[in-house]
C-alpha cells in the first residue's frame, strides 16, 4: 500500500487535530486580548513610572506579535479544514503535488509541500 494514501481514519484524526489546534489558537488570542484589557485597566488614571510603561509596552508588543502569528496560522488551519471538506487535503494549494503523509503528521495544517514552503520563505526573506 502506498505510504501517501490517506485513509479515512487518518483524515478523521487530522480533522480532530486541526479543530483542537484551532481552539488553542483562538484561546491564546482571547487570553492575550484579556491580558491587554487588564493591563490598560490597571494603568488607568494612575501615574506610572517609566519602568511600568516600558514593561507594559513590551508586553503589548509581545501580545501583538503572538496575535499576528496566530491569526496567520488560524487562516491556514481553516484552509486545511476546508481542504478536508473538499477532499483535497494532502494536495498542495501551490503546485497540486501530493504532500507527504509524514509532513501532514508533523504539521497537520500544512497546505504546501516542503519544497514550496522553503521557496516561499526564501522569497519572503529576499523581499525584506
Amino acid at each position: 500500500m502506498n505510504d501517501n494514501v490517506l485513509s479515512k481514519s487518518f483524515l478523521d484524526a487530522q480533522r480532530e487535530r486541526l479543530l483542537t489546534l484551532r481552539k488553542q489558537l483562538i484561546g491564546t488570542a482571547d487570553a492575550a486580548g484579556n491580558e491587554e484589557g487588564l493591563l490598560q485597566q490597571t494603568a488607568g488614571g494612575e501615574p506610572q513610572d517609566s519602568g511600568d510603561d516600558a514593561e507594559r509596552f513590551a508586553q503589548q508588543d509581545r501580545d501583538e506579535s503572538i496575535l499576528s502569528h496566530n491569526e496567520g496560522r488560524l487562516t491556514v488551519v481553516d484552509r486545511a479544514l476546508e481542504k478536508l471538506d473538499e477532499g483535497t487535503y494532502g494536495i498542495s494549494d501551490g503546485n497540486g503535488e501530493t504532500i507527504s503523509k509524514a509532513r501532514l503528521e508533523a504539521i497537520p495544517e500544512t497546505i504546501y509541500t516542503i519544497e514550496e514552503m522553503e521557496a516561499r520563505e526564501r522569497a519572503e526573506r529576499n523581499a525584506r
